[in-house]
């Protein structure tokens, strides 16, 4: 099996805004994502999952690329000023 060439968007945000990123990622089409706790530190300070509104998580799409520009240009655009976000695009290859 030849692998398939895709871009995977991974998003590692504010726990607090996980139900309003998911369904602008749904409205733009996305055929499926996962979601993780995250921690760590950065340049807004330590974040922990120990208390909600600190809490952070990871969220991982695999899509093609043009879909990928357009869901990582708008997060950014919407959220990325009003909460702490990380959010990056990737070659992958999926088999």
């Amino acid at each position: 099996m030849q692998p398939i060439a895709r871009k995977r968007v991974t998003v590692i945000t504010e726990a607090v805004i996980e139900n309003e990123l998911i369904g602008e990622i749904e409205k733009r089409g996305v055929p499926g994502y996962t979601i993780t706790d995250a921690r760590g530190k950065g340049h807004r300070g330590v974040r922990n999952a120990g208390w909600e509104h600190s809490a952070n998580i990871r969220i991982e799409m695999v899509c093609e690329e043009q879909l990928a520009q357009e869901i990582a240009t708008f997060l950014n655009e919407r959220f990325s000023k009003n909460y702490a976000m990380f959010l990056f695009v990737s070659d992958v290859h999926v088999f």
